[in-house]
């Protein structure tokens, strides 16, 4: 793994194909998830250098009477600032290029999220912040850094499924995803380094 990882910092970061390369997953109620293995490669040298670029922030919210701290580290960036690194605004290009006229409009916005080891975690959640409360939508995942997994299950409960998500891997959600299903990023016991989290998604959708 470690040899592994010092090869991917030496390799120039590209983004591979997204048409033809993309696998599809129909779930319940019109909502469906896109997985493209490897889509940046390289991706480790882009990892150590948002590590240090992005100005991560702890945040700290209430939790039925007390006030916790947010098990991970965050940044965004609306839709007018300039994104951190030049391969996160081709992968907004490129993501755009693809996925628009399905979507019918354009990514906008990117939130970075810091997993700094298998304590870090997002509990079970849906992006239904504004019109991903009752509009089919898209949020693209891009992962950088250590794997971890990310799972899916229906609201409400129900049987869950999971996705491995290593360095430069690609997760999509689409369809009624954010209203129909939840998604989670575990804790873990097992030894794990830190992982960032991108996530693109259009105007008014958090």
């Amino acid at each position: 793994m470690v040899q592994d990882s010092l090869l991917d910092m030496n390799e120039e970061p590209a983004l591979g194909a997204l048409a033809g390369e993309v696998r599809r997953t129909e779930l319940a109620n019109g909502a469906w998830v896109e997985v493209r293995p490897g889509w940046m490669s390289g991706s480790a040298a882009v990892f150590g250098r948002l590590l240090d670029a992005v100005p991560w922030q702890a945040e700290r919210r209430h939790m039925y009477d007390k006030v916790v701290d947010v098990p991970r580290l965050l940044c965004f960036y609306g839709e007018d600032q300039p994104l951190p690194d030049p391969m996160l605004t081709g992968a907004l290009s490129a993501l755009n290029a693809h996925y628009r006229a399905e979507l019918g409009e354009r990514f906008r916005t990117a939130g970075l999220c810091l997993y700094r080891d298998g304590r870090d975690s997002v509990a079970w959640h849906g992006d239904r912040f504004g019109r991903g409360r009752h509009q089919d939508t898209m949020v693209a995942i891009l992962s950088l850094g250590a794997p971890r997994a990310l799972a899916l299950r229906p609201r409400g409960g129900g049987q869950s499924l999971r996705f491995e998500l290593g360095g430069g891997d690609l997760l999509v959600m689409g369809g009624s995803c954010q209203r129909t299903w939840d998604h989670a990023i575990p804790k873990t016991s097992h030894a794990t380094g830190p992982r960032i989290s991108v996530q693109f998604r259009p105007r008014g959708v958090r």
